[in-house]
């Protein structure tokens, strides 16, 4: 309420008071005490065209012109401006012309007293804060649908935690310390120990490995923070009801967590132990299906020094036993020497895998064969060791069937060269092939009018034909027929 409306406002007239109601409120209505509307003012054209503007307002009731629903609040108003009493803002419904209804939020006030009495109602369009308050229902919606699929997320990795048979740890990669341990763990560790895997952070990796173990762990946990790849290494734990404490295979792996980043260990024992019977046979039924693979598979060292291979890639070597090819170099049998299996096993130790590098094995009596390989690196005691899976592609049916002429046809049957021929060779090829393209594409264009092609290429035309001739394009004779 203003302080002194008279000094500050003056002496309005009725034209400047009708202009500021209509700039302050998004519609105006003026009515009688019986509730006839006497005016109207819109804010805009636009809101008035939606309302069905002035003509359907004037004379009328004003509870003829909102919804059903929303008669009683007008009483409502009326009543509570007439009454002196505190005016509350009402939401109105309107029916608009097209689409849906458009609330309307008013508060009136009585202009005079008498018989000829006035209700001014200022309203304001709420549709604005409808379209925000829809917008945070189907946030929260969202939100809410998200909270449960997040819940329903954790229920199944708690469930898989608990009940897992393998003993898994979870540690805090900044500090190393110990969050998290489910129930295998607990009971690998032992009783004692039982504290020092509790769910408070509290345990550390001395309460859980022995000195040696603990250099060892600690170690790896370093290793696999800095490369980001999982990682393992054998350690003993802290002695408890066995000697020396028990041996295990410690692997660890880098979770993030938001800002946050965590190991996942998982602690594998080691020996005849009952627990690990079930996964024993499964990994022995696994290297019998590799061993009887009808593709090569073969896995080295760091050094590319063959550790153990599988028939098949005996056969494609022509090696009477695994003996022959443990301890030699993959590259003797694999690639150019020197070239292939060093750009292979560099891809191998940036990235991990390699897919469908094509390349040549050698036989041990020089029969060679195209060949693709798929390799991976992984880690075995804290060092790391190739995997290569060596496929025979020779017999492999092309898209593109081979005409009697062996020369490349296409860039992508050139790059398969790429390795198997020299590069001298496969520069004369490519000349060829690009000028064979070349006088295809100008016959074509030309409607097979040699003369204009060979216009076209700068050539004369005796060049022409040597060049078909040479390449076997056209049909020579019947050009000279005519």
């Amino acid at each position: 309420m203003f302080q002194a409306p008279k000094v500050s406002l003056g002496n309005l007239d009725a034209e400047t008071a009708a202009m500021l109601i209509a700039a302050v409120a998004d519609i105006a209505v003026i009515v009688d005490y019986d509730g006839v509307v006497k005016d109207v003012a819109f804010h805009s054209e636009e809101l008035a065209g939606e309302l069905a503007g002035h003509a359907l307002w004037l004379g009328r009731p004003w509870t003829e012109a909102v919804t059903k629903e929303s008669r009683p609040k007008i009483d409502m108003l009326l009543r509570d401006a007439t009454s002196n009493a505190a005016t509350k803002w009402r939401h109105l419904n309107y029916p608009a012309v097209v689409g849906a209804d458009i609330p309307i939020l008013f508060s009136a006030i009585q202009l005079c007293d008498g018989d000829a009495g006035r209700v001014i109602a200022f309203g304001r369009d709420e549709r604005p804060l409808s379209v925000l308050q829809q917008r945070l229902i189907n946030a929260q919606q969202s939100m809410e649908q998200d909270y449960f699929r997040f819940r329903n997320i954790e229920t199944r990795y708690r469930l898989l935690f608990q009940t897992a048979s393998d003993a898994v740890l979870i540690l805090d990669a900044g500090t190393s310390r110990l969050v998290e341990a489910n129930p295998a763990a607990r009971k690998l560790l032992g009783e004692p120990r039982r504290k020092a895997a509790g769910e408070a952070g509290i345990g550390r990796l001395a309460d859980i490995f022995g000195p040696e173990g603990l250099s060892s762990v600690q170690a790896l946990l370093a290793n696999v923070r800095a490369s980001g790849r999982p990682d393992d290494v054998r350690a003993r734990l802290m002695p408890g009801d066995r000697p020396g404490g028990r041996e295990v295979l410690v692997a660890a792996s880098l979770l993030r967590e938001a800002d946050d980043a965590f190991f996942l260990v998982r602690l594998s024992p080691l020996g005849a132990d009952p627990a690990t019977a079930v996964v024993s046979k499964l990994k022995f039924k696994l290297l019998k299906l590799v061993e009887s693979a009808p593709d090569g598979f073969v896995i080295t060292g760091r050094d590319g020094r063959i550790l153990s291979a599988n028939a098949a890639f005996l056969d494609m070597a022509q090696l009477g036993s695994e003996a022959a090819a443990a301890g030699e170099p993959l590259s003797q049998w694999v690639g150019r020497p020197g070239l292939d299996l060093e750009v292979l096993i560099a891809n191998l130790q940036h990235r991990g895998s390699v897919r469908l590098f094509a390349t040549t094995l050698r036989g041990a009596y020089g029969a060679p064969a195209a060949i693709e390989i798929s390799a991976v690196s992984v880690m075995n005691g804290g060092q790391p060791c190739f995997g290569f899976a060596i496929r025979n592609i020779d017999r492999r049916l092309t898209d593109e069937p081979m005409a009697a002429d062996t020369r490349p046809r296409s860039i992508e049957q050139l790059t398969r060269l790429i390795g198997r021929v020299a590069l001298k060779d496969l520069v004369r090829e490519s000349t060829d092939l690009i000028e064979r393209l070349c006088i295809e594409t100008a016959l074509e264009m030309t409607g097979d009018n040699r003369a204009s092609a060979a216009e076209m290429l700068g050539l004369s035309r005796q060049s022409l034909y040597v060049k078909l001739r040479r390449y076997g394009l056209g049909d020579l004779a019947v050009e000279g027929g005519h």
